[in-house]
């Protein structure tokens, strides 16, 4: 017999398997390679798990039978035992008793085989008028030598007289050599598949820190990549102006969902003081305590001196003038003005204005007393987080939680992705980005960017707008959130066409649906 062209075909063989990517399909291509090498009938495909023998796929030439693998149908047959319950291994079957014994079994006739129970095969052929006649099974073991599946072939079919004929000891030598083609072929795709688990539930269990690392960011590292997978969709669908020629690939799609979870990654870094702090006067605790423990130090000096004007009057047989009081409730009513002006300004917001910011710094010229010691009513320290003109964090405490990003660059840059992820460090490091340059910290303008860079850009931004577990604001409804969207995007700040694409598509509702509260979905 002629060996070279079944080693060519062997050689063939390894190089499809090894380059097929798709589970299913590589299954398939493993019975039917080896249905065609030996003339089989019908070819099963068996994998080991949880101490059960699971049929994958079976195929059938003569009965037109395929299930399992890229069938619709599913091999759902019952599951063959390893082990009885006593513990004693299953020795009736013949891909057990393959198993156990770590060999080839080659069977000529199975109605006349005593060693194996054929009872399911018998009635299988009763029911569907087919013959099972000459069975071969393989096992497949991987490079550790563990068995992973059984290769079950049956009924080789003579290529001249079209009778059922035995396996030949070449037919046997063949397969063999296959199956052990096809484990190795399966247990890389085993490896990649693993490995993907574990970098996906490693990227989630960083994403998943960054979120409980506060109360106030829960959920921010999850919802940021569900909007940038929509609008990334959004864009992929759109089929005019800019975005017509931009498409994804299964490939792309995931490199871009895995920067959606790393985005923020540098949070992890962060003190939570910045990432925490609720009002402007926050440090360990709110200091607005120790403002409005002074404002009661002032009232209760204002009464006392006012008590002691009273009793000084009395003593020099005066009776005290109704001017006492009517200053007493001027003063208190002053006091209380200014501390709820304190209060509100505490608090945080859009803007404060320069006026606002005049009147907190005029009140340091006021003075309480403390052991008789006179202290400015508001400290330096106080007056410069009072005057925060915009949200809670002074411009020190800005740039900590902007080295965020900065940090989650150099972490990702560090990080030795494969080719089909390379792009994870840019596409998330641009989303504090700004189409005219001026955001941060690279400065990048529109062409220095990604698409994908650019969408997660506006699904950062809107997922903080109407976010309601921000410390410093409540959340936003999404009227609200548009207006300011379509501002930034005539501000040259969010691409204008990407903008379009998530108003085109309605993504903000679909991603309201999911996220917001019935309050905040105020647009249709």
């Amino acid at each position: 017999m002629n060996n070279q062209p079944i080693q060519n075909s062997l050689i063939d063989i390894a190089v499809a398997l090894s380059s097929e990517t798709n589970i299913n399909r590589l299954l398939e291509m493993i019975v039917e390679i080896a249905k065609a090498i030996t003339h089989a009938d019908g070819g099963t495909l068996y994998k080991i798990h949880d101490g059960n023998i699971t049929m994958e796929l079976v195929h059938s030439t003569s009965l037109g039978l395929k299930l399992g693998g890229l069938s619709p149908l599913p091999a759902d047959l019952p599951r063959i035992p390893l082990y009885w319950q006593d513990g004693s291994p299953n020795l009736k079957n013949v891909v057990s008793y393959c198993f156990h014994n770590n060999k080839t079994i080659n069977i000529e006739d199975a109605y006349s085989n005593q060693l194996f129970d054929f009872s399911g095969t018998k009635q299988f052929d009763q029911q569907n008028g087919y013959h099972s006649q000459a069975f071969l099974a393989v096992p497949m073991k991987n490079h550790e030598n563990d068995i992973i599946g059984i290769l079950q072939l049956i009924n080789p079919i003579d290529a001249n007289s079209q009778a059922i004929t035995r396996f030949s000891e070449a037919d046997q030598q063949i397969t063999e050599a296959l199956a052990s083609l096809a484990a190795i072929a399966l247990t890389k795709q085993a490896l990649v598949s693993n490995l993907e688990t574990l970098f996906e539930s490693l990227v989630e269990l960083i994403a998943a820190a960054i979120d409980n690392k506060s109360p106030y960011t829960a959920g921010h590292c999850r919802r940021v990549p569900e909007l940038t997978m929509m609008l990334a969709e959004a864009a992929h669908q759109t089929d005019h102006g800019y975005l017509k020629d931009f498409t994804m690939t299964e490939a792309d799609r995931y490199e871009l969902k895995i920067a959606g979870w790393l985005h923020d990654c540098g949070k992890i870094t962060t003190p939570e003081y910045v990432i925490d702090k609720a009002t402007k006067l926050e440090t360990i605790f709110d200091r607005i305590a120790l403002v409005e423990t002074r404002f009661e130090v002032l009232k209760r000096d204002q009464e006392i001196s006012l008590l002691k004007e009273k009793l000084a009057a009395l003593a020099a047989g005066e009776k005290p003038t109704d001017d006492l009081d009517d200053l007493y409730q001027q003063n208190l009513a002053k006091m209380a003005e200014d501390l709820a002006f304190i209060r509100t300004a505490n608090i945080g917001g859009e803007f404060m204005t320069p006026a606002d910011q005049a009147r907190i710094s005029a009140m340091q010229q006021s003075k309480w007393l403390l052991n008789n010691e006179e202290h400015p009513l508001l400290s330096d320290n106080e007056v410069y987080n009072l005057n925060i003109a915009k949200g809670t964090l002074t411009n020190e405490e800005r740039k900590v939680i902007n080295q965020h990003i900065d940090t989650t660059i150099a972490m990702l840059e560090k990080i030795a992705f494969p080719k089909h992820l390379k792009n994870v460090p840019e596409y998330a490091g641009g989303h504090h980005e700004k189409m005219d340059g001026s955001g941060y910290p690279r400065k990048l303008k529109r062409d220095d960017m990604s698409i994908q860079a650019r969408v997660m850009a506006i699904a950062d931004i809107f997922e903080a707008l109407t976010a309601k577990d921000r410390p410093y604001k409540k959340a936003k409804t999404l009227s609200e959130s548009l207006a300011i969207l379509e501002t930034m995007k005539n501000t040259n700040h969010i691409d204008p066409d990407i903008y379009d694409a998530f108003m085109e598509h309605k993504i903000y509702r679909k991603y309201a649906e999911m996220f917001l509260d019935d309050f905040q979905i105020d647009v249709d």
